[in-house]
């Protein structure tokens, strides 16, 4: 089996049980920030919250980028809204915008091709492209396989419920005889019947039927991908119904130590690029305006 994040709602991977969970530490972002009011970010002092992945204090060092001429890019063929084939037929998606950004920041051209998502790093490791964009999981076993930059965003898990139930916040303890629907087999299901013991889970064979079920009122909440689930409650098939409840939990031993741009292995002088022009784009705010662009209603 793969060990990447399989297409939404099915990317999820099944890991050993290990009792810890986590909240991730998010950066706040406000347009009162001089980048971020540039990038045409919200109004002035309207605070959002968002994945603060990169730390001001520890700036990476500009590489030299003198032997670096030209970037291939390879993604994947159907992950939308981080990889799809657009109306004309070309790469578009928030990976694809992300990787135009970053060659615009190198100012060094590059290519963008569609593969298969189970061929992208055969196809890397083949030398039929210099880097892979597609949503890849940094775990034990991808790092087998490639060097990773670092990550520029992970996937939460995150609650979500109907907005007529009343749950103030999302503890075990809260949850004790509630029915909470649940993907079978995945590292979500592991983890709420390592720590949410008391909950009655509802498992269902796929993230489509689980959010069906939580549409319909057959259950009073859903604990899935958070991104998934932000793109579902942004979009018109939740039909409204549903919000986040919680924090966002990321227990890497559950969820994965984030998503990174793939080269080959030893290419350390694409890899610090890219840390460096990952680091640019959220440090003028260009980052935070398409996060914002495809994700309004925040995974975090």
């Amino acid at each position: 089996m793969i060990n990447m994040f399989l297409k939404a709602g099915i990317r999820t991977f099944v890991l050993l049980l290990v009792v810890a969970h986590s909240v991730l530490q998010v950066g706040s972002w406000t347009a009162a920030n001089p980048a971020a009011a540039q990038s045409g970010g919200p109004a002035p002092g309207a605070a959002v919250t968002l994945p603060g992945f990169w730390d001001p204090k520890r700036r990476p060092e500009r590489p030299d980028l003198t032997r670096i001429t030209l970037i291939r890019f390879l993604t994947e063929i159907d992950y939308p809204p981080f990889n799809y084939a657009g109306p004309d037929g070309n790469p578009a998606g928030f990976n694809v915008d992300l990787a135009r950004m970053i060659c615009e920041e190198l100012k060094v051209p590059c290519t963008i091709q569609m593969r298969r998502f189970d061929t992208v790093l055969d196809s890397l490791n083949d030398n039929r492209g210099d880097a892979v964009m597609a949503s890849i999981a940094v775990t034990a076993q991808t790092r087998q396989r490639a060097d990773f930059s670092d990550a520029y965003y992970r996937t939460p898990a995150r609650f979500v419920a109907r907005k007529d139930v009343v749950l103030d916040d999302v503890r075990p303890e809260q949850l004790e005889g509630r029915e909470v629907a649940v993907v079978a087999g995945t590292a979500h299901e592991a983890f709420l019947k390592a720590l949410f013991t008391e909950a009655d889970l509802r498992t269902y064979a796929s993230a489509e039927l689980a959010r069906e079920a939580l549409r319909r009122g057959d259950v009073d909440l859903l604990f899935g991908d958070g991104i998934s689930l932000a793109f579902w409650l942004n979009g018109t098939d939740s039909q409204g119904c549903c919000v986040f409840k919680g924090g966002p939990f990321t227990e890497s031993r559950y969820f994965g130590e984030g998503v990174g741009i793939a080269v080959r292995r030893g290419n350390d002088t694409l890899r610090l690029a890219f840390n460096w022009a990952l680091f640019r784009l959220w440090e003028r705010g260009r980052f935070s305006d398409l996060w914002l662009r495809y994700f309004p209603i925040g995974p975090f």
